[in-house]
């Protein structure tokens, strides 16, 4: 009987875009830790994990919890971009939809009481 890992099973499941951003995010938090010769045992220290998860996040492992990515941010000092993730002012498909939501004209609301005086 084949038993699927954990990590395969949450691939099979993760949109290939998905898949790609979860790379192209780990592959840039390892690039930040070199950048600051950071080495992973301090890396995991400072982010309360072990070292096998420091090394999962940073190939963009589906497993890994957002809350320690956001640490693994946190300690390099990029946790302001991780806040602008699903900003409201970068939803393009979320503006554009509710741009054709739009009344086409205003009407003046007028009070049927007063109008019915005059």
């Amino acid at each position: 009987m084949f038993v699927m890992n954990q990590t395969a099973k949450a691939l099979s499941v993760l949109p290939l875009p998905a898949r790609r951003a979860l790379r192209k995010l780990g592959s840039d938090i390892r690039d930040a830790r070199l950048r600051r010769r950071v080495p992973m045992e301090v890396m995991a220290e400072r982010t309360f994990v072990n070292r096998k998860t420091v090394a999962k996040a940073e190939r963009g492992d589906p497993t890994v919890s957002v809350g320690t990515y956001a640490t693994l941010l946190f300690v390099l000092g990029m946790t302001e971009r991780l806040a602008d993730l699903a900003d409201v002012r970068n939803d393009r498909v979320g503006l554009s939809l509710e741009e054709e939501r739009l009344p086409k004209r205003v009407r003046n609301r007028r009070n049927r009481s007063t109008e019915n005086q005059h």
